[in-house]
């Protein structure tokens, strides 16, 4: 398994209401991508927030980062998701 950990900090205030109410085409996007496991995102409630994509191998979690961005585009989320996101992944090294 291969894990994406995105970091985004100084965000609007509101920024997870608004990725909420994308819920359902964040999940079809998700889902769609070959290898996908799981996807959270976690609200840290300090204007950052946390997303972790779990995905079978490399290329889905890579794939992610591109599709992730592409969906905040097309959503108008840029005003709320103004700074790129600090992004570290890496294959899966103990799973319990």
């Amino acid at each position: 398994m291969y894990t994406t950990v995105r970091y985004y900090e100084d965000e609007a205030q509101d920024v997870v209401e608004q990725i909420q109410g994308h819920e359902e085409r964040l999940r079809e996007l998700m889902t769609g991508i070959e290898g996908f496991v799981a996807y959270y995102l976690v609200d840290t409630g300090r204007r950052s927030l946390v997303t972790i994509s779990v995905f079978a191998d490399r290329s889905g979690a890579e794939e992610s980062t591109r599709a992730a961005t592409k969906l905040i585009g097309e959503l108008g989320l840029g005003h709320v998701l103004p700074n790129p996101p600090k992004i570290m992944q890496g294959e899966v090294a103990v799973h319990v």
